[in-house]
């Protein structure tokens, strides 16, 4: 039998035989991660781990896995509240008690591939794209900048970072970020198959203990690195006039006026 639950952006899905856990990103076709989500989320995988489960899916309705984080929740007066939100639903996914496997299709970008760095497995159909597209606001992604080096190592990590580029399925697969991909549309096909495979047979306390032995890199990055990052973010990077005109710039629909000068870019 499959409890389900749907919230107003989040459907969650309890598979009791299987002892499966299902948790939809249900706002498409963009699947913007606001604050809303991100409550929403927390919500779903605070009752996941009350449950006994083998494994928590991380999936998305519609096309596209998610466009990235609300825009307009990074303007200065709401984004201590929006990393504080979404960094404390990542603390929340890397704590779980039973394996986290991200299913993507489609963009999976900015906030959204956060999300997905914060699971244990990411699998996807071959019309997934990754990337973390912070920098062309004049910003950066705290969550990612912790939790990328640990999937893909710094080198690779800074030049997704640095650059702002996308990757494909395959290439993410081909430098570990992904474990196994599906031709286009047979993504459900592809999590069904590894469920059954490789966790529904599975004792359950087994994999708890096993993710979290495997979590520890990543335990290490979330409860270091990025307070850090959070921190620089906030009270370095927030400072500077760029920070703010990139997002203004996207909001408004034009080019950003950077200041070419870092160093003299700090707000009044």
């Amino acid at each position: 039998m499959t409890e389900t639950t749907s919230y107003e952006k989040v459907r969650l899905e309890l598979n009791g035989p299987e002892r499966t856990a299902r948790i939809t990103l249900n706002a498409p076709k963009a699947n913007i991660v606001d604050r809303t989500m991100l409550a929403e989320l927390l919500s779903a995988f605070d009752r996941c781990a009350q449950r006994d489960l083998c494994a928590v899916v991380l999936a998305a309705a519609g096309p596209h896995f998610s466009f990235g984080a609300s825009v307009q929740e990074h303007l200065p007066e709401h984004i201590a509240e929006t990393l504080s939100a979404l960094h404390a639903l990542i603390g929340r996914m890397v704590g779980m008690p039973a394996p986290v496997i991200a299913a993507v299709k489609g963009q999976c970008l900015g906030g959204g591939f956060e999300l997905a760095l914060a699971c244990d497995l990411v699998l996807a159909d071959e019309t997934a794209v990754f990337g973390s597209p912070e920098i062309k606001l004049g910003v950066f992604a705290p969550a990612a900048s912790a939790l990328l080096p640990v999937r893909i190592g710094a080198s690779r990590a800074a030049a997704l970072l640095l650059t702002g580029e996308n990757c494909s399925a395959r290439d993410a697969r081909a430098m570990g970020l992904v474990a196994a991909v599906a031709p286009a549309g047979g993504l459900d096909d592809l999590v069904g198959t590894y469920l059954e495979t490789h966790f529904v047979p599975r004792s359950a306390s087994g994999l708890r203990y096993a993710a979290l032995a495997a979590r520890c890199p990543v335990l290490h990055a979330v409860d270091y690195d990025l307070p850090r990052c959070e921190g620089m973010y906030l009270e370095e990077l927030m400072a500077t006039h760029d920070s703010v005109e990139g997002i203004q710039a996207f909001l408004e629909k034009r080019e950003p006026r950077w200041y070419r000068n870092a160093l003299a870019a700090v707000r009044d």
